[in-house]
């Protein structure tokens, strides 16, 4: 059950870290895309035949919940995501295999580098808030140790947010979460600054950070979308790929 849906933030973090893996990179460093060498053949290649011989019917439609259904009723045999997810297919309320999972590192292939499912999710306050102060008490909380301790009394020390901070990893903590140990060490092991096996311009492991970035990568997703379900094949959408994101990222002022 890897990720198939159209969009960055549904199939671009899957498919950068598959790339990553074989050696491919979203940028040179001179901020030229490379969707025309070998590597990102490869790892488009390997991520398209392996959904389309062995993912879930409907793949390219499927995003986070739609794969935690199918793993938490069985019909998945490996799901790539968040460790966010641990705590719910671990949880025999809610899955009929919480104690037939197991948590392993991402695959690799040609690296190490940039195979760790790394990604953020950000609090902001619009400027134009009136509850600026409200949302900004209510954002302090919400990322708090009280908090934390709030859901662990609540719903079990394993549900507590993997990703908040260190200090989550207690004692406690890690004889909970079965997924724990895996993600403390994917965590000092990943490196946002060198993602690949060759240096890049660029911080980031499953996304670049800049600006143009979000609309990129959704026009990016698309095209893999189209490829997965059959609309065009691999090269001729990696080409498709190129063109459109050099043309973005030309227009961006980024290329020297």
């Amino acid at each position: 059950c890897l990720r198939g849906k159209a969009g960055w933030g549904e199939n671009m973090a899957l498919v950068t870290t598959v790339a990553n893996a074989f050696g491919a990179r979203w940028f040179d460093e001179q901020w030229q895309p490379e969707f025309n060498g070998p590597e990102w053949t490869r790892a488009a290649t390997f991520y398209v035949d392996l959904l389309s011989k062995y993912g879930p019917p409907g793949a390219s439609s499927n995003g986070f919940n739609e794969n935690l259904a199918l793993f938490n009723t069985g019909k998945c045999a490996m799901w790539v995501d968040a460790t966010v997810a641990g705590s719910f297919v671990t949880d025999a309320s809610q899955s009929k295999v919480a104690d037939k999972v197991g948590f392993t590192f991402a695959p690799q292939e040609d690296t190490d580098k940039g195979s760790a499912w790394l990604y953020s999710w950000a609090l902001a306050i619009p400027s134009t808030s009136k509850k600026q102060d409200a949302a900004k008490a209510f954002t302090t909380w919400a990322t708090s140790r009280d908090y934390a301790k709030l859901v662990a009394e609540t719903d079990g020390v394993a549900n507590v947010p993997p990703g908040t901070r260190e200090s989550t990893y207690s004692a406690e903590y890690m004889a909970a979460a079965p997924f724990a140990k895996v993600t403390l060490e994917s965590l000092k092991q990943a490196d946002p600054a060198s993602p690949s096996a060759k240096p890049v311009p660029y911080v980031g492991i499953q996304l670049v950070t800049i600006p143009e970035f979000q609309a990129i990568g959704t026009q990016v997703g698309k095209m893999f979308s189209a490829a997965l379900t059959g609309q065009m094949p691999v090269e001729q959408m990696l080409t498709a790929v190129q063109q459109s994101t050099t043309r973005e990222m030309k227009r961006a002022g980024y290329p020297k």
